[in-house]
């Protein structure tokens, strides 16, 4: 009876997990709203659009009690006033776990603690007392049994990084040396994640034009304009991308590996003041629909390519209370009352359902083997075509043939960003064609037939490449499940 009870306990576990693996794509929500809704109003927005995770910049009573049941994930948030006393004082940072943490789990899905808001480039005097604070925090959810449920870490500003590009060379300022090493210690340590704020619209405006704004907005550059590390020769198709791997790189000049990077605040101003011509909602609205498809994409950046970024746009209302710039409060996806600021097309399977021009792009016949590999990796990797389809066990896996999955993810990556100036021809490998390419249930990107359901604004993320696809040699998350149920199997009736 034991081993059928640990076993049940640990098949549950198991399928929880399985179903949780895969980008996910968050929001933030401020505080510095004149007429921000009720608490309950703003999770009925989150519900509505399918909104699964959630940043707190504190921890509101009212919010975590209306996110009770929600099944949304919630990260809340020491502020930057609170650091101090936390990091001077065990019981202070026990209290505040009891308080905001442990009072409202497990109803209340907190899955992480994020300590103070950039506190080494925006309040350094406090520097000295934050990795205390991480640790006491840390030791207060060990205390209540929850160190396994709920992750500590504390967002840094890219800023912190001197020289981001090119990303290879990338290193922290080297002042904070001794804080630095002490963070990522304690993250190696309770296996936790390093919180970015990045921000690619500070990056485009603060350098005086000397990358171009379609590589800040994730848009395809020309062949003139590519944007390539010359130590690794990597390729950068955004800023985004680029910002991540320094941070990677600044981590790994401490000799710390597997730390994964967590963007917890990214985002594009859609209104600013006339010294600020590029807050435009033109621009808000290409950079975050191409955050979430890039994101949503499940691939790491160049350097870590098997890595997702999992990120949390910059936010859900308007704060028109912050002080400084216009554009520092025009940040929000939607307004007090609800209303979106403008259109999103978040999600996979809704994003185009006809292809108006009939045209399909598909990997040409006879074409070699390597450089459909070669197309075939770039169009899920840095392409951002969703590939999720060609994955084992999905409608559009067989036939199993390197020919049939690149023209899956040519004809996305074409349907995507055709209008955007993409183009069909993968080095030679590819070509246009007026045949629809669908069969059976595999339905190509921009067919007639393609379902027009589903999506919302924030859809659970769907399984998608955790490495290049096309690998055979890799174990893709598909593939793995099957083998650890074998494992726990074989363990537990053994």
């Amino acid at each position: 009876m034991m081993h059928q009870i640990w076993f049940g306990t640990g098949l549950l576990t198991f399928l929880m997990l399985s179903n949780t693996v895969g980008a996910f794509i968050g929001i933030n929500i401020g505080t510095d709203v004149t007429n921000i809704p009720a608490a309950t109003e703003v999770v009925a927005i989150l519900k509505a659009h399918q909104i699964t995770h959630v940043r707190l910049f504190d921890a509101d009573s009212h919010m975590l009690s209306a996110l009770s049941n929600s099944g949304i994930e919630v990260m809340v948030s020491v502020n930057n006033e609170e650091v101090l006393g936390i990091g001077e004082s065990p019981s202070a940072a026990a209290s505040w776990i009891n308080k905001n943490v442990a009072a409202y789990l497990p109803s209340t899905n907190i899955t992480a603690i994020s300590v103070g808001s950039e506190v080494l480039t925006s309040i350094p005097n406090v520097a000295p007392v934050l990795v205390p604070a991480l640790n006491y925090l840390h030791k207060a959810l060990v205390a209540s049994n929850l160190n396994y449920k709920v992750k500590v870490s504390t967002p840094q500003s890219i800023d912190l990084i001197p020289k981001p590009f090119p990303p290879s060379t990338a290193s922290f300022n080297s002042s904070w040396n001794s804080t630095i090493y002490g963070i990522l210690q304690f993250l190696k340590n309770t296996d936790s994640y390093f919180m970015l704020n990045a921000y690619p619209y500070y990056g485009y405006v603060n350098n005086d034009g000397i990358f171009p704004i379609d590589y800040a907005l994730f848009q395809p550059l020309t062949s003139v304009k590519q944007i390539v590390d010359p130590n690794t020769l990597f390729h950068y198709n955004s800023m985004f991308d680029a910002m991540v791997d320094a941070a990677y790189n600044s981590i790994d000049a401490f000799k710390f590996s597997d730390i994964p990077i967590v963007v917890t605040e990214t985002g594009w101003p859609w209104f600013g003041g006339s010294n600020e011509p590029d807050a435009t909602i033109d621009n808000a609205e290409t950079f975050n629909n191409n955050l979430i498809r890039r994101v949503l994409n499940n691939s790491g950046p160049p350097s870590k390519p098997s890595i997702p970024i999992n990120t949390y746009i910059y936010e859900l209302f308007n704060e028109d209370k912050r002080p400084g710039p216009v554009s520092e409060r025009n940040w929000g996806v939607f307004f007090a009352n609800g209303s979106a600021v403008y259109s999103l097309t978040f999600g996979t399977s809704d994003r185009i359902t006809v292809n108006s021009s009939g045209n399909f792009c598909i990997a040409r016949r006879g074409a070699d083997n390597s450089k459909l590999q070669d197309g075939l990796n770039w169009a899920c990797g840095q392409g951002q075509a969703n590939c999720t389809a060609i994955q084992s066990g999905q409608s559009c896996y067989f036939p199993d043939t390197i020919q049939n999955h690149a023209s899956y993810a040519y004809n996305d990556y074409y349907q995507r960003m055709q209008s955007a100036g993409g183009t069909c021809d993968f080095d030679g490998t590819a070509m246009t064609t007026n045949t629809d390419p669908s069969y059976g249930s595999c339905i190509f990107t921009g067919s007639s037939n393609s379902s027009t359901g589903g999506g919302g604004l924030f859809p659970p993320p769907a399984f998608g490449p955790a490495t290049l696809i096309g690998k055979s040699s890799r174990l893709q998350v598909p593939e793995i499940r099957p083998l650890i149920l074998a494992i726990l199997l074989s363990f537990f009736l053994g």
